[in-house]
């Protein structure tokens, strides 16, 4: 696993520890909510209303922590896609779905969580046991009816996250609904950059970090900004999935190379809150 690296003697000091339980506490209430919504409203709406209510809710969670999400290119919008991306931080689904709502393919051990298991079930998010064979097959098979249904799917071909400064081979096994589904796959290249406009640690979920730890990294953060690189959806039909993988990974180191540096910010910014 990819070991957090230390932060540069010059990088600006992070949030008051007022701020930082501020962020946590309100966050905390936030995400409780998000659960009683899946339990108790979600149920009894349509799918396009559930649509909506996560997409707003993911974007008051990215203001809460004080997230501006950028985005190039042109994400898709319609069903029967497959978007590919880069895997960083537990941010990410959330970054996502604030832009347009997708269902995510996410490892079994997230459906374990305490509480927010219960909100990203309710999302529509399919859970798969990476480690069984079988059950690729299985999540096969409920990637290609969700697809067929008119929703956008979502999937982190690399298996595990990184801490962003370095791209993992794409797993390709996954690919296959959306070959037989014979639609498009829409590489999405994730970059987080901190306060002065620099590669940010703090949203990287990774090695022995906890969950808590990096949500409390994250809470201490003045501000983040994260950048979405939409390269051009890849046609699937008649492509073999390894050939879509291999498209899709470059398609992706590409975007992350050439991302610009951001500007930082006048020193008269003031924390957030």
């Amino acid at each position: 696993m990819v070991k957090r690296a230390a932060r540069s003697n010059g990088q600006r000091p992070g949030n008051s520890l007022v701020v930082r339980c501020y962020r946590f506490t309100r966050t905390c209430v936030h995400v409780a909510a998000g659960v009683g919504t899946t339990m108790f409203v979600f149920p009894l709406v349509s799918p396009e209303r559930r649509r909506h209510i996560v997409k707003r809710w993911s974007g008051r969670l990215l203001r809460i922590l004080n997230i501006e999400a950028r985005v190039e290119g042109s994400l898709a919008a319609a069903g029967n896609v497959l978007v590919v991306a880069n895997h960083i931080s537990w941010l990410d689904i959330f970054v996502l779905n604030a832009h347009h709502p997708v269902r995510f393919v996410a490892k079994s051990e997230l459906a374990r969580w305490p509480v927010v298991s219960q909100m990203i079930k309710g999302a529509g998010t399919v859970f798969i046991e990476r480690e069984r064979r079988r059950d690729t097959h299985r999540v096969n098979e409920d990637m290609a009816r969700v697809l067929a249904s008119g929703d956008v799917v979502a999937i982190f071909p690399e298996g595990t996250t990184t801490d962003g400064t370095d791209l993992l081979p794409f797993k390709s096994s996954l690919l296959q609904p959306i070959v037989d589904a014979q639609g498009h796959v829409q590489p999405v290249a994730i970059r987080y950059r901190d306060h002065a406009g620099e590669h940010a640690m703090a949203a990287a979920y990774v090695g022995d970090t906890t969950f808590a730890q990096s949500f409390w990294a994250v809470c201490g953060e003045r501000t983040l900004t994260v950048e979405l690189h939409a390269a051009p959806a890849l046609p699937a039909r008649s492509a073999h999935r390894r050939t879509l993988a291999r498209d899709a990974e470059a398609a992706i180191r590409t975007a992350l190379a050439a991302a610009a540096p951001a500007k930082a910010p006048a020193r008269g910014d003031g924390p957030a809150g």
